[in-house]
């Protein structure tokens, strides 16, 4: 199983970055897009790093933020078949909000009615195997709207604007070799509530690695989603006695963040960037 990142937060001098996540994952002789980041710049990238879009057989968008699906017109003029599933939720627009003031973050808008025939949604509550040994898993933690309350995120639905709670979030899971690999792109319900809920699922299996972003930026107190040092400590503790053997993170998650989950569980824990490539 290979993994290679296409988009991320950072990056050398020889590819480009933004802040989103595009992420290729081959298995199984199969190669799935998780995610597209914010524009087009990871088609680039894919050409630096010799990857092939157009043999992409599936494609996944972890939530619809417009950080995970800018570039699917993009990815669609390098891929005339490879479909996208997404929950179905998805539909609905997101938005951040504080006070009366609100800022469209979702999806680009018409990007899911321009191309009706290549987005298949999957329903918001159930797990879903969208090929052999590849899951899309919803979030079944309890209190998923506190969290997010303090994120100042919200959807607009037929019935005005309410918390999200993240239904239009999944995460992809691959059956490997030496245990389970989560991607989940964002971890918005918390990523040791996505690992249990995982567990919970595939009862016995072990966890080979986590991959993905923490939403745990602003760790000085400057965003509204921002966690004590302390916190973050714990949270590196919990992953540790979840069973998580390997752990990548970026995008989201932040640096000083990281930086104290690599105190926490040292070799565990490796940070992604543009271009990483991670073999399990």
């Amino acid at each position: 199983m290979k993994i290679t990142v296409l988009i991320e937060n950072k990056a050398d001098n020889k590819l480009s970055k933004e802040h989103g996540l595009a992420i290729l994952i081959e298995y199984n002789n199969k190669n799935y897009l998780l995610d597209t980041g914010a524009s087009d710049l990871f088609l680039g990238n894919a050409d630096k790093l010799g990857v092939d879009l157009s043999k992409v057989t599936a494609a996944v968008l972890s939530h619809s933020h417009y950080d995970h699906s800018g570039g699917y017109a993009a990815f669609f003029s390098r891929n005339s078949k490879a479909k996208v599933y997404l929950r179905t939720a998805a539909k609905e627009r997101c938005y951040a909000k504080i006070g009366l003031f609100k800022q469209y973050i979702g999806i680009p808008k018409g990007i899911l009615e321009q191309f009706t025939d290549r987005f298949i949604y999957v329903n918001n509550d159930n797990d879903y195997e969208m090929d052999e040994g590849v899951w899309l898993i919803p979030h079944k933690t309890e209190g998923c709207k506190t969290r997010d309350k303090k994120a100042r995120m919200y959807r607009k639905t037929e019935n005005g604007m309410h918390v999200d709670d993240f239904q239009h979030e999944h995460s992809l899971v691959f059956d490997g070799t030496n245990g389970l690999v989560i991607l989940n792109s964002c971890c918005h319900s918390g990523v040791q509530n996505i690992v249990a809920e995982v567990k919970e699922t595939f009862p016995g299996k072990e966890i080979a690695a986590v991959i993905g972003g923490f939403h745990l930026m602003g760790l000085t107190g400057t965003n509204s989603m921002s966690l004590k040092a302390d916190e973050v400590k714990a949270l590196g503790q919990q992953l540790m006695r979840l069973g998580v053997k390997h752990i990548y993170t970026g995008h989201c998650t932040g640096y000083p963040a990281y930086r104290i989950l690599k105190e926490t569980l040292g070799d565990r824990v490796q940070y992604l960037s543009t271009g990483t490539i991670i073999e399990l």
